[in-house]
Parts: C-alpha cells; sequence; structure tokens
C-alpha cells in the first residue's frame, strides 16, 4: 500500500525549482530524474522516420505517410482498453510494458528492410502510445497531488520537449540517407533510452502500483459509461479534441505546409522557428507555472487561447508577404508565441482531468481525454491538407481562430460545472484514499 503525500499548500512548496524538488516525494524524483534521457531517442527519430522510410528503405512517400497514419491510428484505437487495464493491472505495469513496446517497434523499425516489418514497428510504436499517456499521468497522479501536481505535469513536459529537441539537433548533425547505419543506429539508441525508467520502475518504485481498489459498497461501476457521467467530463474530452485540432493537430502537417508552401520561408527558417518553440517551453515553462498557481485553470486557458490567436493572426499575416524577411520573422514569432501558449496548457488540462477522476476510474479517465486528444490530432491534417492544397489558405487560419473562439467556450462551460478544487483555486487540505 502507498499512501498519497500530504496536500501541501503553495506558500510551504517554496516559489522555486528547488522548493518544488524538495517538496517532491522521493519516488516523484526518481521518476522525474530520468524524463528527458528517455524521450532523447525520441527526438532523434520523430523527425526523420517518414525520410527514414522513402529514402532510406525505398517505400512509397504514400506508403510511408501510411505507415505512420497506421501508428497513430492504432494509438487511438487502444487507448481506451489500455485504460481498462491500467484501472485493473495499475499503472507501474502498463508502463513497463510501455516502454518494452516502443523499444521492440523501435529496434523493428532499425531493420525495416520490407513493409511486414515496418508495419509491425508502426502497430508496437502505437500500442506504446496508447498505453502511455494514460499510464504515465495515473502514476503521476499516484505521487504528487495539489499544487504539487500540477507544478509535476508541468516540469516534466518541459523535460520531455528538451529531451526531444535535444534528440533532434544530434540526429540532424548525424544522419546521412547515403549510410542506412546512422539511421538504424538512431532507432536502436531509440530503442535502449526508452526503457530506463523500468529502472526505477522494477526497483525504488516496485512498490507504488497506482492501482486503486474500488469502494467496499460497490457503488462505483469502473466502465466508460461512468467516466463520461462524471461531471464536466464530457466538456473536457471537448476540449482536449478541440485544442488539439487547433494545435497540435496541425505542428506536424498544416503549420510546416503554410509555411513553406503559402508563407515560402525556408525550411531552415521553419526548423529554427520550431527550435524557438522548444527553447521557449524549456526556459519559461517553471516561471508560468509560479504565475498560475492559485489561479483558476479554466482562465489560464483563455489567456493561453488569446496568445494562441495572436500567434495565428501572426501566422496569416506571413502568407500575405510571401518570401520576404518580414514572413520568416512572423512564422518564428508564431512558433515561439504558440510555445508560449503550451505552457499554460500542459499543466492545467491534465491537472483538471486528474482532480476530477476518481482513483478507480483514473486510467479510464485519461485513457478518454488521450483518444479525444488523438482524435484531434487525426483531423487536424485532414483540414489542413483539403484547404491548403486547394490555395485556401486564408479560410485555413480562419477555421482555426473560429476553432479557438470555440474553445474559449467550452473553458467557460466547464468553469460553471467543476469544482473549485478541480479548477485550481486553494481550498483546505483533505484526507485522500491510498492508492495500492
Amino acid at each position: 500500500m502507498t499512501t498519497l503525500p500530504k496536500d501541501l499548500p503553495a506558500d510551504e512548496i517554496g516559489s522555486g525549482l528547488a522548493g518544488f524538488w524538495r517538496a517532491l516525494p522521493r519516488e516523484g524524483r526518481f521518476l522525474l530524474s530520468t524524463v528527458a534521457v528517455q524521450h532523447l531517442g525520441r527526438g532523434m527519430t520523430l523527425p526523420f522516420t517518414v525520410i527514414y522510410l522513402h529514402e532510406v528503405r525505398g517505400f512509397s512517400l504514400d506508403t510511408a505517410g501510411s505507415i505512420m497514419a497506421l501508428l497513430a491510428l492504432v494509438a487511438a484505437l487502444a487507448a481506451a482498453p489500455m485504460g481498462a487495464l491500467t484501472d485493473l493491472l495499475g499503472a507501474r505495469w502498463m508502463l513497463i510494458v510501455a516502454g518494452v513496446c516502443q523499444s521492440l517497434g523501435a529496434v523493428a523499425l532499425a531493420f525495416a528492410t520490407s513493409l511486414p516489418i515496418a508495419v509491425l514497428g508502426a502497430v508496437l510504436m502505437g500500442l506504446s502510445q496508447s498505453i502511455g499517456w494514460s499510464a504515465s499521468n495515473t502514476f503521476i497522479s499516484a505521487l504528487v497531488r495539489g499544487p504539487l501536481r500540477q507544478r509535476y505535469f508541468g516540469v516534466n513536459f518541459a523535460l520531455l520537449n528538451l529531451g526531444i529537441g535535444a534528440g533532434g539537433l544530434i540526429a540532424g548533425a548525424f544522419v546521412d540517407v547515403a549510410r542506412p547505419v546512422t539511421f538504424e543506429t538512431i532507432f536502436l539508441v531509440d530503442a535502449v533510452l526508452v526503457l530506463i525508467p523500468g529502472i526505477w520502475l522494477l526497483g525504488p518504485l516496485r512498490h507504488v502500483h497506482a492501482r486503486a481498489e474500488h469502494p467496499d459498497d460497490g457503488s462505483a461501476t469502473a466502465s466508460y459509461a461512468t467516466v463520461l457521467r462524471l461531471p464536466g467530463m464530457r466538456w473536457v474530452l471537448l476540449l482536449a479534441l478541440v485544442t488539439s485540432f487547433v494545435g497540435y493537430g496541425q505542428l506536424e502537417a498544416g503549420i510546416p505546409a503554410f509555411a513553406h508552401g503559402v508563407a515560402q520561408v525556408s525550411t531552415s527558417v521553419v526548423g529554427l522557428a520550431f527550435a524557438a518553440n522548444t527553447a521557449v517551453i524549456v526556459l519559461l515553462q517553471f516561471w508560468v507555472l509560479q504565475r498560475i498557481e492559485g489561479h483558476r485553470r479554466t482562465r489560464v486557458g483563455l489567456v493561453m487561447l488569446g496568445i494562441w490567436a495572436v500567434a495565428w493572426l501572426a501566422l496569416g499575416l506571413s502568407g500575405q508577404l510571401p518570401g520576404s524577411l518580414a514572413a520568416s520573422v512572423l512564422v518564428v514569432a508564431f512558433l515561439t508565441l504558440f510555445g508560449l501558449g503550451e505552457t499554460l496548457l500542459q499543466p492545467t488540462l491534465p491537472a483538471i482531468t486528474n482532480d476530477m477522476a476518481p482513483d478507480h476510474l483514473r486510467g479510464r479517465v485519461n485513457a478518454a481525454q488521450s483518444t479525444a486528444f488523438m482524435a484531434g490530432g487525426v483531423l487536424g491534417p485532414l483540414v489542413a491538407g483539403v484547404l491548403l492544397e486547394r490555395d485556401l489558405s486564408t479560410t485555413f487560419v480562419l477555421v482555426v481562430v473560429a476553432g479557438l473562439v470555440v474553445t474559449a467556450w467550452l473553458f467557460l462551460r466547464l468553469e460553471r460545472i467543476v469544482s473549485p478544487a478541480v479548477n485550481g483555486l486553494p481550498v483546505t487540505a483533505t484526507d485522500e484514499p491510498s492508492v495500492h
């Protein structure tokens, strides 16, 4: 049995990174210590997978794109059953399974000389992603709570971006399509690094199962129907869907396509813009966390939407100045502002979701949110492709801005439903049940 740590008020945690680290339970420190290294390998492979499949392994672009789409499809379809298994078996074992699936998938892709091997790699990685979000958020919520939980989600996100960004820079200077072994190497490095958290999960964290017992009276039913009946849950799922559509769903498709094809900036400018995005997240995440603590999370979401609206208008303006220095500046400014918005979103929406989730449903709640988020990630590129292919770049930007308006309405609607504690306002500390 593992008892949740005491819910410390923000003023007892301390305002700096050192205070946050001291307030973390020992288990939380172990888990956080390897986040950047764990995602370093993912950062090496993420930007280059399609290039590798097409130019090194000889698959057509359509086939390479279909393999990546299969990965996303498997992740979306498997999220619900994986969430149920997280509630049943506990998040610790599911995180171990996710790491093994990711590692085997990376090995398969390293030697994907035929389509079946590439498909196997994509399926394994999709399974890993379907488990990862739900199990990770559930495990984190078993270790930290209150203001500390919100800070943890934010710091975890910054370290994740640090690992991915550093990995991309390292791989960009190393891989060469004329030398397949360089690509094989980065996939094998990913296969090793992703297993590092298993050292903690099988060692110092083996007593933290993140599996809650059901109430003794049998009044709580563990099902997705019960999840949807939670106060505010449907609005949270809609928020996950729409924020993904107007945000992350455009990062790998709509934004690069608009910047290169409409604003006519060079690929080096696009790379610089993404580097600026990562830098903002890594450098400002904790500073932002200190300033949003104790404020309504829904209002923090509204500030995020305001920043993203300015960002999208800047990107739209870059399309009116194609090929110019001003267009390049606006594209970099867009992803810089987008990153600032991310530092507001990432600590708040997961915290709302996990603070409203009963222990016996936490895996399913996180899985439902991840499914909604991945659905937005599928819709975003589809809409961007249809509109930009038809030279409807202005319509594309207006559709996204309209999505931001809808998201603002969803935040305001959610604010009327959830409790002040779920919305991040300080409350008197109360005891929480044990997690097994």
